[in-house]
């Protein structure tokens, strides 16, 4: 099993989540983030006093995949998310060594 977490631009998450399931994915977790990447924020004018901000929204995308749908997965989160700009996020691909459901202690691949 893999976890896929990616963090995207927030107004990409209703094309990722449709592309996700097209693939035929079964769950995802999302949160709400705040960040920052190369662009190291911007700054903006309010009431005429110019700031900075430093962190950006952002949302981060959580799933729990089996080994064969994860350059599916991958691959329907980069090009869905993909806008061309500098800020459009990372997805990060890790091992996971176990997983349980906690309504019936199912365990491994049967869990997710």
């Amino acid at each position: 099993m893999k976890k896929i977490e990616a963090i995207i631009k927030p107004f990409k998450l209703d094309e990722v989540k449709d592309a996700l399931n097209q693939i035929g994915l079964k769950g995802i977790t999302v949160l709400e983030a705040k960040g920052f990447g190369r662009q190291k924020g911007h700054t903006e004018l309010y009431r005429g006093a110019e700031y900075v901000v430093d962190f950006l929204p952002k949302v981060k995308l959580e799933l729990v995949i089996e080994d064969e749908m994860v350059e599916k997965a991958v691959e329907a989160i980069r090009s869905s998310a993909h806008t061309g700009r500098i800020g459009d996020g990372k997805i990060f691909v890790s091992s996971i060594d176990d997983a349980i459901r906690i309504r019936t202690g199912e365990r491994g691949d049967a869990a997710v």
